[in-house]
């Protein structure tokens, strides 16, 4: 076994472990401060990130960030949610992709396997960042019905709209109330609503809340009466959401179907690859196996996406 791969292994499984370690540390390092100081996490939201930074680690951040890619990325993580930077994200992709590649190399001796358990390192982050969006996307759209439903009985009892937001963001769970709560503390640093509330549907990209804030600026602009609109709107999203659950009930076994003519070819490759990798090794010898994976990736991506188009229906 040839040495240099043997410390690289153990170099990347030795730095992710420092990672992780590092993140519960300072994680665990926050909580204690926050319990000694009787300070809330929605206070030191906000300041605790640049509270765990370093200068180095700013610089960086900054660098990254300026960029097309890394102000992409920081947006995704914003919306999924995630308390780390773009710099810490891009750190754990690169180890995870060393770590990946090099231990499958170790136990393979396969340049063609290392090359994919690294691809599958690099893009594995993305699509976890990728569930946890629409993941929270979901539960955001799940629960605005009845979170509007509660701002409107606030609003006839007598609350302001900042009021009813701070009894969302008390009476609801998240991640509604993360992001009202986060709307309210805003307002309170001098930020105006409509800013708040446009960094509330940056962070989560949904219509329905788009229609809720479109609603709440024209009657601030124009008056009339906001409890009776916001009711309208609570009913249009309660049937939508159950027009939506109807579809997803219908369109399962299409949508299972999609999955099966994405995932099984390649599945049964990698497992057949794993097997006998000679009998599939013939593929990168000719020109004529090339030609084979570029028709098969090309059919089973047509193939997926003529399948998700149909069985995706606006409501």
């Amino acid at each position: 076994m040839n040495t240099s791969l043997v410390i690289l292994g153990a170099m990347a499984g030795v730095g992710f472990i420092i990672l992780l370690a590092g993140f519960f540390i300072s994680r665990r390092s926050e909580r204690i401060i926050e319990e000694r100081l009787g300070i809330t996490e929605k206070a030191i939201e906000e300041v605790g990130e640049r509270q765990r930074r370093s200068p180095l680690g700013d610089a960086l951040n900054r660098a990254l960030e300026q960029r097309g890619m890394g102000a992409n990325l920081r947006t995704q993580l914003a919306r999924a949610d995630l308390k780390i930077t773009v710099g810490e994200f891009m750190a754990a992709t690169v180890i995870l992709v060393i770590a990946a590649g090099g231990l499958m190399y170790i136990v393979k001796r396969d340049v063609i396997a290392a090359v994919g358990a690294a691809l599958a390192g690099f893009f594995a982050p993305r699509f976890y960042l990728k569930f946890r969006y629409n993941r929270r996307l979901k539960a955001f759209n799940d629960m605005l019905g009845d979170t509007i439903n509660l701002m409107v009985n606030g609003i006839r009892a007598g609350y302001s709209i900042l009021q009813a937001m701070e009894a969302v963001s008390r009476e609801m769970g998240p991640p509604i109330s993360t992001e009202f709560a986060r709307v309210v503390q805003e307002v309170q640093l001098g930020i105006s609503l409509e800013d708040a509330m446009d960094n509330m549907l940056r962070r989560v990209p949904s219509d329905d809340l788009d229609m809720l804030i479109t609603a709440i600026n024209v009657q601030r602009e124009v008056g009339g009466n906001l409890a009776e609109v916001l009711d309208t709107i609570s009913f249009t999203i309660r049937e939508r959401v159950r027009i939506k659950g109807e579809i997803k009930a219908l369109t399962a076994q299409s949508r299972v179907s999609g999955y099966m003519v994405a995932m099984v070819p390649v599945v049964l490759a990698v497992i057949i690859y794993l097997i006998n990798p000679d009998f599939m090794g013939l593929l990168f010898k000719h020109i004529c196996g090339y030609i084979m994976i570029g028709a098969a990736v090309l059919g089973i991506a047509a193939g997926f996406m003529v399948i998700n188009k149909v069985v995706q229906i606006e409501v």
